[in-house]
């Protein structure tokens, strides 16, 4: 378990970690107020991701997550690319019975 949270934590870093001083794409592009808007095209791609595992076995987002104890509109939110936190995105890997690894592979 520590070597996958431990290479999750670096592809993590890898794909999502904007280092000091710079600024990712979506921000200098555009700033909003608006804290559910997306400001890294990454977290969109992760909720694309977790939308196409979805339709892979169920129809609907509100089946999917009545079948799975998820707040519909929060699950809704995490497939149009809303922020998800850490204990979310492991719950969801769990579900769908992959490793962060497979998850970010095609990435």
């Amino acid at each position: 378990m520590r070597l996958i949270f431990k290479n999750f934590t670096q592809i993590v870093i890898d794909k999502f970690v904007v280092r000091k001083g710079e600024k990712s794409e979506e921000e200098s592009k555009k700033k909003s107020n608006n804290k559910d808007e997306i400001f890294m095209p990454e977290i969109k791609k992760v909720g694309e991701k977790f939308k196409k595992l979805r339709l892979e076995k169920h129809s609907s987002h509100e089946t999917f997550a009545y079948d799975n104890e998820i707040n519909r509109v929060q699950y809704w939110r995490i497939e149009k690319g809303s922020n998800i936190t850490l204990s979310t995105f492991f719950k969801l890997l769990k579900i769908h019975n992959i490793t962060p690894e497979e998850f970010f592979k095609d990435f």
